[in-house]
């Protein structure tokens, strides 16, 4: 993710929240499932849908947790403790994504302490990046994240918005060869690089791509998810919110009659599941630092999606 990313969200959201279906969601510490009740919402956290690795299969629920900023509070005690209760509501809700970068401060350091505290690391599937040049400084870089999320082995190692990727790729591919880490991907934020994204996905064998895609920024679905689908590349999301600036555009705006036909209840869910709807999407990581988002976006794993005429909907409501 970019350090430039727009500013506004935790405000924006916040504004949301209060207005969200008058009042229905938890706005608080509650745990899942008392939270679920609060919401009104007729499932339990089991319900949380999941979808295959295509590579391997495997299953992983389709909402995670972005790290950037959020996770970034050092040894602040009130906020670790707060980023504990994200975590608890991921994991009760069947989540397990959690995302990370050296990019991010002290985000990786935070993400490992706390679950070592929680005794939670067989319940999280790991991913991180490596952002350096050289052969030699992205081992090291990756070494020391092994070491600051207490992690034996990480899940997905991504490379960072392609920084000196083919040098990258080839001590990826060595680390996966010998168990040090599962998955091997690659990422970018903006659509600018989606060129060089496609061409990395035509030519190279990967497990996963970071992207960004939102209602608002949706390039991603002419070439890159239907090039995801073909070469069986799973499919990270990350900006869903358009880097906060749908919640500014759409905050004062009340919600439609038809986000309950998707069982939605903020203009949140109704932003998650349209990223959502697109099959080729494994899962999208919302980052937050604040438990009752945490609550709110894991909803969006719950239920079912828009259909095309829905879709069309939300992009002409953001649009408006």
């Amino acid at each position: 993710m970019s350090p430039l990313r727009k500013a506004g969200t935790r405000d924006d959201r916040r504004a949301f929240l209060r207005a969200a279906a008058g009042g229905t969601l938890a706005l608080g510490l509650s745990p899942f499932p008392a939270a679920l009740a609060l919401a009104q919402t007729p499932v339990t956290p089991q319900t949380m849908n999941r979808r295959a690795i295509p590579g391997t299969g495997e299953q992983l629920a389709v909402v995670g947790c972005g790290t950037w900023r959020t996770f970034d509070v050092g040894d602040d005690a009130a906020a670790q403790a707060k980023l504990a209760d994200v975590l608890r509501v991921l994991f009760d809700a069947g989540g397990s994504v959690i995302d990370s970068s050296p990019m991010y401060g002290s985000s990786e350091a935070v993400t490992g302490a706390l679950l070592t505290r929680m005794s939670a690391h067989h319940k999280a599937f790991v991913a991180t990046k490596v952002w350096t040049t050289g052969r030699e400084a992205g081992i090291k870089q990756m070494e020391e994240s092994m070491r600051l999320l207490q992690q034996p082995r990480i899940d997905l190692m991504q490379i960072h918005n392609l920084v000196d990727w083919q040098t990258q790729l080839a001590t990826l591919r060595d680390w996966k060869a010998r168990g040090r880490i599962r998955y091997i991907g690659i990422t970018h934020y903006t659509s600018s690089a989606f060129d060089q994204v496609e061409a990395i996905m035509r030519a190279e064998q990967i497990d996963f791509v970071q992207i960004d895609y939102s209602a608002d920024d949706r390039e991603a679905e002419q070439r890159l998810l239907p090039l995801a689908a073909e070469r069986g590349i799973g499919v990270v999301i990350n900006q869903p919110f358009g880097g906060g600036s749908l919640f500014a555009r759409l905050r004062n705006r009340p919600l439609p009659g038809w986000a309950q036909e998707i069982g939605c209840t903020s203009w949140a869910q109704v932003l998650l599941k349209f990223v959502l709807a697109n099959p080729a999407v494994t899962c999208v990581i919302p980052g937050t630092g604040r438990p009752e988002y945490m609550i709110d976006n894991v909803h969006a794993g719950l239920g079912h999606y828009p259909d095309d005429a829905l879709r069309k909907q939300i992009v002409a409501a953001v649009a408006a």
